[in-house]
């Protein structure tokens, strides 16, 4: 099997269940503390495509940043929504498993099992 990573929060309940629910099949992934480590732009823009999304999909819009940030702007660009989530990780949805060229939100856990063949 493709090797498997999450962009793991060990705070989030859902992430911790996404996580539990791959380890109970056998799958150890490397995970990423993206609240530690905040991906790259680049990085951002490679896991937008294996998800096969906008920027502002994967927001967090209930975070106090998203408000302060004025991000409900719908005038930011793509390359700016990216920048910012950058900068402030806290915005980014969690928690995201990539399995491959593909990769989803584990909202709920077991959409990850998508990725499972």
């Amino acid at each position: 099997m493709t090797n498997v990573v999450i962009y793991h929060n060990p705070r989030c309940s859902k992430s911790r269940q996404t996580l539990a629910l791959l380890q109970e099949r056998g799958i150890e992934p490397e995970q990423v503390l993206y609240l530690e480590t905040p991906p790259a732009p680049a990085e951002l823009r490679r896991l937008l495509k294996r998800l096969n999304m906008p920027a502002r999909d994967l927001l967090r819009k209930g975070e106090t940043e998203y408000k302060a940030l004025n991000l409900m702007d719908n005038a930011l660009s793509e390359t700016q929504l990216i920048d910012v989530m950058s900068e402030h990780p806290r915005l980014i949805e969690r928690p995201i498993v990539v399995c491959g060229d593909k990769a989803v939100i584990g909202r709920p856990p077991e959409k990850v099992l998508e990725l499972i063949p």
